[in-house]
């Protein structure tokens, strides 16, 4: 039977990056596993949060819903990413809902044991605002390609993305099986699922992409970058 945790994904996280094998051996084992079934909410915008996670297989989906009922995506986590770990710094309730896209696997660990632990240990809490700034960052660009990008270089943006984090080696190029619906991946750039539809439909006439169910095969990665840009 596999472990519940492999060790060698929930290293790569920021949480660890500064530990060496005893210490991230002994933070490991403060943490709990938990189990998520595609569609399952792991928690919701606007609840207190007090724990932070690291997904160890599976993928898990951050949005937001507006005041009118639309669903805005902010990103697609995987294996070795973390998330939650904004109010350990900042307590307060949740900004974002944490729905499973895949069967997933997690480990979480609560913040009052985070927090003796980094109290412990300075250079943690350095590796985990730097990971905070590094999501920072990628909002802050996320913001200026609403503004000053158009649908089509979004979604060729949002598909070299995917395909860096999710994607592997196929016969005839990237398989990014992403697990998103065309909803989610419209909700993921900002725009309708019609237009989004448009754009992948280009993207495969062009033979950049061929477009599976859930799943989209990156034929010609160079064209959709530079289209991206």
């Amino acid at each position: 039977m596999m472990p519940f945790v492999d060790n060698n994904v929930v290293r790569r996280s920021p949480l660890f990056a500064a530990l060496d094998d005893e210490a991230a051996a002994a933070l490991q084992a403060m943490m709990t596993p938990t189990r998520l079934t595609r569609g399952e909410v792991l928690f919701h915008e606007g609840v207190r949060g007090d724990a932070l996670y690291i997904i160890i297989d599976g993928k898990v989906k951050l949005g937001r819903t507006s005041s009118d009922g639309r669903e805005n995506l902010y990103a697609v986590l995987g294996p070795g990413e973390m998330f939650g770990e904004l109010s350990l710094f900042d307590p307060g309730p949740r900004t974002l809902t944490a729905t499973a896209v895949a069967d997933t696997r997690l480990v979480g660990l609560g913040h009052d044991q985070l927090r003796a632990w980094v109290r412990q240990r300075p250079d943690v809490s350095m590796t985990m605002l730097t990971a905070i700034a590094r999501r920072l960052r990628r909002t802050n660009e996320l913001l200026a390609d609403m503004v000053f990008t158009d649908v089509p270089g979004r979604v060729a943006k949002a598909l070299v993305d995917l395909a860096q984090r999710f994607g592997r080696p196929a016969d005839e190029g990237i398989l990014v099986a992403h697990g998103l619906t065309q909803e989610e991946l419209a909700q993921l750039v900002g725009a309708s699922r019609e237009t989004v539809n448009k754009s992948l439909a280009d993207f495969a006439t062009r033979g950049w992409i061929r477009v599976e169910n859930r799943a989209v095969v990156l034929l010609d990665i160079e064209r959709l970058q530079r289209r991206s840009r």
